[in-house]
């Protein structure tokens, strides 16, 4: 029994981490939509979408002239460390910030890795966008990981709008529970934001909350074989793993 206890403690540690990373066993990952978003924008949009194809974090999104138009990146950098440094340094990063203090923060800014990012120039607005699953169903566990989302790139936020106070910026965070459970309204609202045609949302709803299903899935079944030593879930297993 006690290998047993083991196996499944080390396993769920595994779980866990394959969730935060959002990545399968198989190691597919959960793709953020934001090509399917583009794709069924209205024709007339004028908003832009980055994809993680083609921008890697915000470092190389700066060197993109649609956003030095914004704001000049050493001048960025400038509003960006004076936020910074009034993040905390986690746990995780303490190893980073000992090797070189002076540079930790500014490098942890450029470094930061929004799954997406949407500008309209014309009417001058970036929507920073973040994609999340959670573990729980309940709207109040969404809720709480939504926030956790915000204070991800709340950085980035905070410099922009410190730098170009004529432009608006804006965090668009979607957030999918356990079994695909979603707040379907702020979905809806936000889907609308980035100029969404009506008769698309719906797919763009089913198609995002199927992937996190299925991503999910893949995730629990290698929770399950790894505490029964790689052999295929049973229900009398999964019954008693859940009970040790």
């Amino acid at each position: 029994m006690k290998h047993t206890v083991t196996s499944t403690v080390q396993a769920a540690k595994e779980w866990q981490q394959q969730l935060r990373l959002h990545t399968t066993p198989s190691g597919l990952h959960l793709e953020a939509p934001v090509d399917s978003m583009h794709a069924a924008q209205k024709p007339k949009s004028k908003l832009k979408f980055v994809t993680l194809d083609k921008v890697s974090n915000m470092s190389t999104l700066w060197r993109r002239e649609e956003f030095l138009r914004i704001y000049n990146k050493e001048e960025l950098a400038d509003k960006a460390q004076h936020i910074e440094v009034t993040i905390p340094v986690k746990k995780s990063q303490e190893a980073l910030y000992n090797l070189d203090p002076g540079s930790f923060f500014l490098n942890r800014f450029w470094g930061s890795r929004p799954d997406g990012v949407a500008i309209d120039e014309a009417l001058k607005i970036v929507y920073i966008l973040e994609f999340k699953q959670s573990t729980g169903r309940d709207e109040g566990i969404l809720e709480v990981k939504d926030a956790e989302a915000s204070e991800q790139h709340k950085s980035i936020i905070s410099a922009l709008k410190a730098a170009a106070l004529e432009w608006e910026f804006e965090q668009l965070n979607f957030v999918v529970g356990n079994r695909g459970s979603v707040v379907e309204s702020d979905f809806y609202t936000k889907l609308k934001k980035l100029d969404v045609q009506e008769g698309k949302k719906d797919k763009l709803f089913a198609d995002h909350v199927t992937q996190v299903c299925e991503a999910h899935n893949r995730v629990v079944v290698f929770f399950l074989q790894q505490v029964q030593g790689g052999t295929r879930p049973t229900t009398e297993n999964i019954k008693h793993n859940l009970h040790v």
